[in-house]
């Protein structure tokens, strides 16, 4: 699975502010935004590396603008916590990082 990697995203910083969350990692498309650390605080720490890696398997499956109708409808009826995608997101944290999961773009 091929990703990108943004640091100091501002959609990120929006989504912190949002969320306040002292750091974010944000997926769309095959983009992981980061917001408040790095490209390799985020790389270090595997079970981040999964769960952003789902979000993005999930883009993959039912496209962009599939995908981003599908988490928000989940989320307005379940909440975040029980969006289905989260949950999913959070089962992955779980497995063996994906060593076959290249980043594509690091800035």
């Amino acid at each position: 699975m091929q990703y990108r990697i943004r640091e100091n995203s501002f959609v990120a910083k929006i989504a912190a502010k949002k969320l306040r969350c002292r750091q974010v990692a944000l997926v769309l498309g095959k983009t992981i935004h980061l917001y408040n650390t790095t490209r390799e605080e985020f790389l270090a720490n595997p079970e981040w590396l999964m769960h952003e890696l789902e979000h993005v398997r999930q883009f993959r499956q039912y496209g962009f603008a599939g995908f981003i109708v599908r988490y928000l409808v989940e989320t307005l009826r379940k909440g975040y916590w029980n969006n289905r995608f989260e949950v999913e997101a959070r089962a992955a944290e779980r497995l063996p990082v994906n060593r076959s999961a290249t980043a594509l773009v690091q800035s």
